[in-house]
């Protein structure tokens, strides 16, 4: 069978029937790119095949625009493999399949097809594409098969949850995506995010995935840890509860205690701080003659 030479822009895009880049398209892209600090996965997939500006020519505005950007895709760096260039191809059709009705259109699918796109390829892009329009759940769907490499995973972790942040705090789709793909995350910022999800959601998850790191990242998460119960506000209760219970090794008892008594006598959340350390002394056996002369406050 004669595999398809994309190369040729008719024998990737289709010649007829309704486009989707037009006006209406870009703002909604324009939108979307906004809530992602101002780059989308595509403008990343873009610059890795050495195109410069991806947010100038996705989304094309024109036909003539169209034409331009398969060019760029087609001759880009010769580093770059024929499969990267066609899943490039296989997310725009995905546009074009999205304006056509994604039940009756399978123009991205016949691409794959017809060029031989491993299905590893299609299975990421897909994924992207849902990721750049917000439905996160349909992304992951994707983006936790076990075929993927974990390359975008700091972008990903980084997106869901700023998205958790600004929706409900619910961080159960980038801890449902860490889990399951345990990436080696390689930013600082997909690190502390994380990590503030972890820590949201269970105080003792948030302790032992500290314990994988090198020893002054470890023991700058754990303050982070200590000092998101001490700031929680009402959710100090719950939490504080769980933190003075935690199993904590002799440097994280150290930490814990030089941590706290700093907030003690910094000011910032002080009473939180106080109460948090008369119970890990209650919790600990340290300190109980203190409990029937002071109190503990209400938790």
């Amino acid at each position: 069978m004669n595999m398809l030479d994309f190369t040729h822009f008719n024998a990737a895009f289709p010649t007829d029937g309704p486009s989707p880049y037009d006006s209406t398209f870009a703002r909604q892209i324009e939108t979307f790119r906004k809530s992602f600090d101002g780059v989308l996965f595509i403008d990343r997939v873009l610059r890795a095949l050495g195109i410069k500006d991806a947010s100038k020519v996705y989304p094309p505005h024109s036909p003539a625009a169209l034409r331009s950007l398969h060019n760029q895709i087609i001759t880009s760096s010769p580093h770059i493999s024929p499969h990267a260039r066609l899943s490039v191809l296989f997310y725009l059709l995905l546009d074009f399949d999205e304006k056509r009705g994604l039940r009756t259109s399978n123009l991205a699918a016949s691409l794959a097809e017809e060029s031989g796109l491993p299905q590893n390829y299609q299975i990421l892009m897909r994924g992207l594409w849902h990721m750049d329009r917000s439905e996160f759940k349909f992304a992951l769907e994707h983006l936790c098969h076990p075929s993927l490499p974990s390359e975008f995973a700091d972008d990903i972790i980084t997106v869901l949850v700023k998205h958790a942040k600004k929706t409900e705090d619910d961080y159960s789709l980038p801890l449902a995506y860490y889990h399951t793909v345990q990436p080696v995350l390689k930013t600082s910022e997909s690190l502390e995010l994380l990590f503030g999800a972890l820590a949201r959601t269970s105080v003792t998850e948030a302790l032992y995935f500290s314990r994988n790191w090198p020893e002054m990242t470890r023991r700058g998460l754990f303050e982070r840890l200590v000092g998101s119960v001490i700031d929680g506000g009402e959710s100090v209760g719950m939490r504080g509860r769980e933190l003075v219970s935690l199993p904590l090794e002799g440097r994280e008892e150290e930490w814990f205690n030089e941590f706290v008594a700093g907030r003690e006598k910094g000011g910032r959340g002080g009473k939180s701080a106080r109460a948090v350390r008369v119970m890990r002394e209650v919790v600990t056996g340290r300190g109980l003659e203190q409990v029937g002369v002071n109190g503990v406050g209400r938790w």
